[in-house]
């Protein structure tokens, strides 16, 4: 292959990044891992009519659920033991979509068990594993359907799957986020009518995270900075479910008095998790679980988000040290892990109200919040 072919094949990121969209559309990917190989497609974006080709085409897949989602979908009818990550599901030969949703979607856990079930554990599974991380970085529920291919098979002629290698693939999770500036320009807000917005995306083109400069901020002094995570319920709709609208303005108002800061936004809705499963996990807080149980029953970890984003733009910008607004611990020590110098925790303790007092109580007790 020429040098100049080989500069437009895509790289990891962007593989990464097809793969990512392939799934959010019910198209399947290629997996592979040395000879080991699997073709592996969204349980939630699934449609009957691909379900079918692909169990004509592949056989009867394996439903593959993260630990927390099979402990909230299987344990009514299983016994509690040690939970394999990931959690492997032989399904019945003609199971359709509706079932796969049943045991997906912890929106359909009042419909009750899901029985029988059987779990398959042969061997290790490193491949399912990677495919349900890659489905989580889709912002899609995590679980995924893998299809298995035997050694030598070959894809139908015509099929044209988005392929990524599991080595390739955790290095690249693994790696600091590697931002590029994109664009800055000036722009007068309430708090200040001295304001500077920078653009900076991801190398796979996916996502945009935004660096506001209140004033003039001093590089060589610790910045007065607050690293804030998307919330479009609570920053644009004044949700009083979160404290995150409150803590967003009060932080800028500070900004704008002290006459200099940094806000670091990030997109990373809902904790990492994205606006849709967000919203699901508000419906089962509805239903009386925190939002520590609620995102478990989805199949997620308490926080998804990769703070260490922020710390890469700030390092962009000319800071190594900050005072931060914050109550959360795990912002402070991402920074310092990060070579962030955290002069100084200035807890944001605003936006209590009757809406949201369970939630914050939670905050503070299972992780640890400075409220």
């Amino acid at each position: 292959m020429s040098r100049v072919a080989e500069s437009l094949l895509p790289n990891v990121a962007e593989r990464l990044s097809r793969v990512q969209s392939d799934l959010r559309l019910g198209l399947p990917c290629l997996l592979t891992d040395g000879s080991d190989r699997a073709v592996a497609v969204a349980v939630e974006t699934l449609s009957q009519a691909r379900l079918d080709a692909l169990r004509d085409l592949f056989g009867v897949p394996e439903l593959v659920l993260t630990g927390n989602r099979a402990r909230a979908a299987m344990a009514p009818v299983q016994s509690a033991d040690i939970w394999d990550l990931p959690v492997r599901i032989c399904p019945p030969k003609h199971a359709d979509m509706d079932w796969f949703m049943r045991l997906a979607d912890a929106g359909q856990d009042t419909a009750g068990p899901v029985a029988p079930l059987h779990r398959v554990r042969d061997r290790e599974a490193r491949l399912h594993g990677l495919a349900l991380s890659v489905v989580k970085s889709a912002e899609l529920l995590p679980a995924v359907l893998i299809f298995g291919l035997a050694d030598g098979a070959v894809l139908p002629e015509g099929l044209s799957l988005t392929a990524i290698e599991l080595t390739e693939a955790l290095g690249h999770f693994a790696q600091a986020p590697a931002l590029s500036p994109v664009a800055a320009a000036g722009l007068p807000v309430e708090a200040h009518d001295n304001g500077r917005l920078h653009v900076f995306r991801d190398p796979d083109g996916r996502t945009e995270h935004y660096a506001f400069e209140i004033g003039t901020p001093d590089p060589a002094r610790p910045v007065l900075a607050r690293l804030h995570s998307a919330c479009f319920t609570g920053d644009v709709l004044g949700s009083l479910k979160c404290d995150c609208g409150p803590q967003l303005r009060a932080a800028m108002l500070r900004m704008g008095q002290e006459g200099a800061g940094l806000l670091l936004y990030l997109n990373q809705e809902g904790r990492g998790i994205g606006l849709a499963n967000k919203m699901r996990v508000y419906d089962l807080q509805s239903r009386g679980l925190d939002t520590v149980d609620a995102n478990h029953a989805l199949g997620f970890e308490d926080d998804e988000r990769d703070f260490r984003v922020a710390a890469v733009m700030l390092r962009s910008l000319g800071f190594g040290a900050v005072r931060l607004l914050t109550n959360n611990p795990a912002k402070v020590h991402t920074f310092r892990a990060q070579g962030i110098e955290v002069v100084e925790q200035l807890p944001l303790r605003v936006g209590k109200n009757i809406h949201n007092s369970g939630y914050l109580a939670v905050k503070a007790l299972k992780s640890g919040h400075a409220l």
